[in-house]
């Protein structure tokens, strides 16, 4: 397994922070091709469903990215997640990593 390099542990940062701020079993982050980050935690309402990386893919949109350099996901979420499928719309190749709650790399 490579090593998380600190521009991603960045990453894993903010999405534990908004994870936690929502009492959510997981969170993103994703950072932009200017460095720019977001993080997101699901939405779950009776008129709108997001996972948190629908949510940091489209926050990050709607503030004028781009595209992506990479994304994480934290907690009981997998890479089947369809935020990666929004976010892969916009930069195919950008990577995707998976962490446990307590910012561990998962497989």
């Amino acid at each position: 397994m490579t090593e998380t390099s600190d521009e991603d542990r960045k990453l894993v940062t903010l999405a534990r922070g908004v994870m936690a701020r929502a009492g959510a079993a997981h969170g993103a982050a994703v950072r932009d091709l200017d460095g720019r980050t977001y993080a997101g935690a699901p939405v779950a309402l009776e008129s709108l469903t997001l996972t948190g990386l629908q949510v940091a893919v489209a926050t990050a949109l709607s503030s004028g990215a781009e595209g992506f350099e990479a994304a994480v996901l934290v907690g009981s979420v997998d890479g089947s997640d369809a935020g990666v499928a929004a976010m892969h719309e916009v930069t195919p190749d950008a990577p995707v990593s998976l962490f446990d709650e307590r910012g561990e790399a998962r497989p």
